[in-house]
């Protein structure tokens, strides 16, 4: 082989090298700009990723599953100062609020906050205290959290001769949920719960402005069921407290079970027993005929 063909092939191959280091460069600069873009486009999305999180919170929040902080020690030992629960907004849908449930309800126009919160001073504060609130980490001045003792037609009564709140009669051994060293209620009483309403305690009764509290309100000191937000089933925080907060066996006596019975009864004996005449006026009137 020739010098002059020697250097034909070098040239030859040059073109080549120098194509294919062009090639790499653009391949690296194509794939900077890319993760460039990537960047871009994630920080122009998040605005919109928050407002739909915003969103869907609110949506549950509404209508499926609300978090609640806990302000006070009013449901102690149940419920310590700073736990977060869960409530569940549809279960009252499927079923009727049951004795020894823990419910949240609003006291909007009714109780008195059991503990004060100044409220914001300008519109961003609000907001902001308004999704602390929806995600449970900021308390609601006027939800509260109770026990329920007695359900509409229930007849509760403090004491009998051991010291215990009875329900139609039957004592109520509160001994699993009740703060220890409380007693179940100091004061005598005596309620008979109205139709649509509850009649509610909590677990550390003696901290607690529960109904006892408010005898003297419309009411007697009974809530009513739709200001009811839904039950509170399990705590979510902190974790090493997380658990599902269970009905009390107590509240499932034989004798609370029977009187819920012959309660929901009374309206369809009523009804029976002015039917019944009803029927007998209508055939004296057949056979006069």
């Amino acid at each position: 082989m020739t010098s002059e063909d020697r250097e034909s092939g070098a040239a030859s191959r040059r073109p080549v090298e120098d194509e294919v280091d062009v090639v790499a460069e653009d391949t690296q600069k194509t794939a900077e700009d890319g993760k460039d873009k990537k960047k871009g486009s994630f920080w122009r999305e998040l605005p919109v990723l928050i407002v739909v999180a915003l969103v869907l919170a609110l949506i549950i929040k509404s209508f499926v599953i609300q978090a609640f902080y806990i302000p006070s020690e009013s449901m102690e030992n149940t419920l310590l100062t700073n736990d977060r629960v869960l409530v569940n907004k549809l279960v009252y849908r499927v079923r009727d609020i049951e004795r020894g449930d823990v419910v949240v309800f609003s006291g909007v126009d009714s109780w008195d906050g059991e503990v004060r919160f100044e409220e914001p001073s300008n519109p961003v504060a609000a907001f902001f205290r308004w999704v602390g609130t929806a995600f449970g980490v900021v308390p609601g001045e006027k939800d509260y959290i109770k026990r329920v003792i007695g359900v509409p037609g229930d007849t509760v009564k403090c004491c009998d001769a051991q010291g215990r709140i009875t329900v139609n009669g039957v004592p109520l051994d509160e001994r699993s949920y009740l703060h220890p060293g409380d007693v179940p209620a100091k004061d005598p009483f005596e309620v008979t719960v109205p139709p649509g309403r509850l009649w509610v305690m909590g677990d550390h009764r003696s901290v607690s402005l529960d109904s006892r509290s408010h005898m003297g309100d419309p009411g007697g000191g009974t809530i009513p069921i739709d200001k009811v937000i839904g039950r509170a089933f399990v705590i979510v925080w902190p974790f090493s407290r997380a658990e599902v907060i269970p009905i009390p066996g107590t509240f499932g006596q034989p004798g609370l079970k029977a009187a819920a019975m012959a309660a929901e009864a009374v309206p369809y004996a009523a009804g029976l027993a002015g039917a019944v005449p009803l029927l007998l006026w209508r055939r004296r009137r057949a056979a006069r005929r």
